[in-house]
């Protein structure tokens, strides 16, 4: 008999691995915080790559439904100058293996995919605890509790599974990046349409940047990137959404204005996202019942690996409970040794430091060269 699986989080890690469990016939529920698939935004484009994302992809059976949501042309990529120079202007002929997806778009063909019922929505968690022999409790916040004989924490950076492994927590790595949205870009904001292109602008200088995406619906949405600690944000009172705006551009002060009009253009208040990371090459030892998958396992500063890895935790959690249904600890230990030194892997990966000298146009287009393009 196949253990059946709790996971705690609907993200995209946590239902790739519940909609590979449901292909191989194992039992699983997802427990997820939020009231409802919509109750809030699922943020902005994902490409989803040929080496780990679309592996998910594939072992969740759901090739035919994730090319229905590509999005032609977003894998074009421009990187300017702080003054607007072009240094960097290559279109998207088809051939690059990171087609670009909504990610609100991908998590509902893997909700799709499952049978009613298997999200239990309004399922926060307030702790997890050991209850010996590999079992453990859930507690939700409404008082309610669930037993499980496996455990999955799928529940991203402040994980309240995580503590039943492994004690780190995560850090503030630095820097936090500013999100914008321009709307209709076309037709209302046709500069700034103009300077993004078809796909992805990048505008790095030391200590800060602009990368900028063109989403479905014509939509302009940008991360304003700021090397400042904790303290300089707080002191910003991002519920003035004005006030906000003109305080992030003053930081760009100087900057070519069709670049910072992805700043002063905004259709809605600028919003805060703090970036934060676990430690470096995180792991834990084997605990019987339960894992973690993710940003609750490997919670990195953005390098466009995140969301790519999650799903390709998930897929290979699940294809491992499958090959091991009489021996849960054998299918853990088997994912968590290939899981480790992947996430350690693409954390190291050469990314050019917000605060470094080389955190040019220049710099980026460097580095693209000498990873081959």
């Amino acid at each position: 008999m196949h253990t059946p699986v709790t996971i705690i989080g609907a993200g995209l890690g946590g239902l790739t691995l519940a909609r590979v469990l449901h292909v191989h016939a194992i039992p699983v529920t997802v427990y997820e915080a939020d009231s409802s698939p919509s109750a809030r935004a699922q943020g902005g484009l994902l490409d989803i790559h040929d080496y780990n994302g679309q592996l998910a992809v594939e072992a969740a059976g759901l090739t035919d439904e994730f090319r229905a949501i590509v999005l032609e042309g977003r894998q074009a990529l421009r990187v300017l100058d702080p003054d607007g120079t072009v240094r960097l202007d290559r279109a998207d002929d088809g051939t690059g293996g990171r087609p670009e997806v909504q990610r609100g778009d991908l998590r509902q063909i893997l909700l799709d995919s499952l049978p009613a019922g298997t999200v239990r929505w309004g399922h926060k968690v307030s702790r997890a605890r050991p209850l010996g022999d590999g079992r453990h409790e859930v507690t939700f916040a409404d008082g309610g509790t669930v037993v499980t004989r496996l455990l999955v924490g799928a529940d991203g950076a402040w994980s309240r599974v995580r503590p039943l492994l492994s004690s780190a927590t995560p850090e503030y790595v630095g820097k936090s990046v500013v999100e914008t949205y321009l709307f209709d870009a076309g037709t209302r904001h046709p500069v700034a349409a103009k300077t993004v292109g078809g796909g992805m602008l990048i505008a790095p200088a030391p200590g800060k940047e602009i990368f900028a995406h063109r989403e479905k619906d014509d939509t302009l949405h940008a991360y304003v990137g700021l090397s400042r600690p904790l303290d300089w944000f707080a002191g910003i009172d991002f519920t003035d959404g004005a006030a906000a705006t003109a305080r992030i551009a003053r930081e760009f002060d100087g900057w070519a204005t069709e670049l910072t009009a992805l700043i002063t253009d905004t259709d809605v208040a600028p919003a805060l996202r703090a970036l934060h990371a676990l430690p470096a090459g995180h792991r834990w030892e084997r605990v019987p019942g339960v894992t973690l998958l993710g940003d609750a396992a490997h919670l990195a500063a953005p390098n466009g690996e995140g969301a790519n890895l999650a799903m390709l935790d998930g897929a290979e959690l699940g294809t491992a409970l499958a090959a091991h249904p009489g021996d849960v600890e054998a299918a853990l230990a088997e994912y968590e040794r290939a899981m480790f030194p992947r996430s350690a892997e693409a954390a190291g990966d050469d990314m050019i430091g917000m605060d470094s000298p080389d955190n040019t146009a220049q710099g980026l287009i460097d580095l693209i060269t000498e990873n081959g393009g």
